[in-house]
Protein backbone atom coordinates (compact mmCIF):
# COMPACT_ATOMS: atom_id res chain seq x y z
CA UNK A 1 0.00 0.00 0.00
CA UNK A 2 1.17 3.59 -0.58
CA UNK A 3 0.68 6.44 1.80
CA UNK A 4 -0.55 9.93 0.51
CA UNK A 5 -0.38 12.88 2.89
CA UNK A 6 -0.76 16.48 1.60
CA UNK A 7 0.54 19.32 3.47
CA UNK A 8 -3.17 21.63 3.86
CA UNK A 9 -0.90 24.18 5.00
CA UNK A 10 1.32 24.45 1.48
CA UNK A 11 -1.67 23.00 -0.16
CA UNK A 12 -3.36 25.90 -2.70
CA UNK A 13 -5.93 23.68 -4.13
CA UNK A 14 -4.87 24.45 -8.01
CA UNK A 15 -6.01 20.86 -8.76
CA UNK A 16 -2.97 19.47 -10.58
CA UNK A 17 -2.85 16.74 -9.09
CA UNK A 18 -6.79 15.95 -10.10
CA UNK A 19 -5.41 15.56 -13.72
CA UNK A 20 -2.68 12.48 -12.95
CA UNK A 21 -4.77 10.21 -10.34
CA UNK A 22 -8.41 11.64 -10.57
CA UNK A 23 -9.54 8.50 -8.21
CA UNK A 24 -6.94 9.61 -6.03
CA UNK A 25 -7.23 13.30 -5.56
CA UNK A 26 -10.08 15.66 -6.42
CA UNK A 27 -11.91 19.04 -6.08
CA UNK A 28 -14.86 19.58 -3.71
CA UNK A 29 -17.73 21.89 -4.62
CA UNK A 30 -16.14 24.62 -2.99
CA UNK A 31 -13.11 24.40 -4.63
CA UNK A 32 -10.84 22.41 -1.52
CA UNK A 33 -8.71 19.42 -2.24
CA UNK A 34 -10.31 16.19 -0.88
CA UNK A 35 -7.87 12.86 -1.59
CA UNK A 36 -7.77 9.25 -0.60
CA UNK A 37 -5.18 8.35 2.21
CA UNK A 38 -4.13 4.93 0.84
CA UNK A 39 -4.39 3.26 -2.23
CA UNK A 40 -2.63 0.33 -3.98
CA UNK A 41 0.50 -0.36 -4.84
CA UNK A 42 -0.45 -0.36 -8.26
CA UNK A 43 -1.66 3.23 -8.35
CA UNK A 44 2.27 4.24 -7.02
CA UNK A 45 3.01 5.63 -10.73
CA UNK A 46 -0.36 7.99 -11.28
CA UNK A 47 0.28 9.42 -7.65
CA UNK A 48 3.91 9.74 -8.19
CA UNK A 49 3.03 12.00 -11.13
CA UNK A 50 0.90 13.91 -9.43
CA UNK A 51 3.20 14.58 -6.08
CA UNK A 52 5.82 15.76 -9.06
CA UNK A 53 3.16 18.09 -10.86
CA UNK A 54 1.69 19.88 -7.63
CA UNK A 55 3.45 23.38 -8.23
CA UNK A 56 3.47 23.69 -4.01
CA UNK A 57 5.06 20.48 -3.76
CA UNK A 58 2.78 19.68 -0.76
CA UNK A 59 1.89 15.67 -1.79
CA UNK A 60 4.18 13.45 0.57
CA UNK A 61 4.02 9.35 -0.72
CA UNK A 62 5.50 6.58 1.51
CA UNK A 63 5.17 2.75 1.54
CA UNK A 64 2.86 1.67 4.25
Amino acid sequence: MIRIEVDMDKCQHYGQCCFEAEDVFALDADGKLQYVAEVSDDRKAAVESAADVCPMQAITITAS
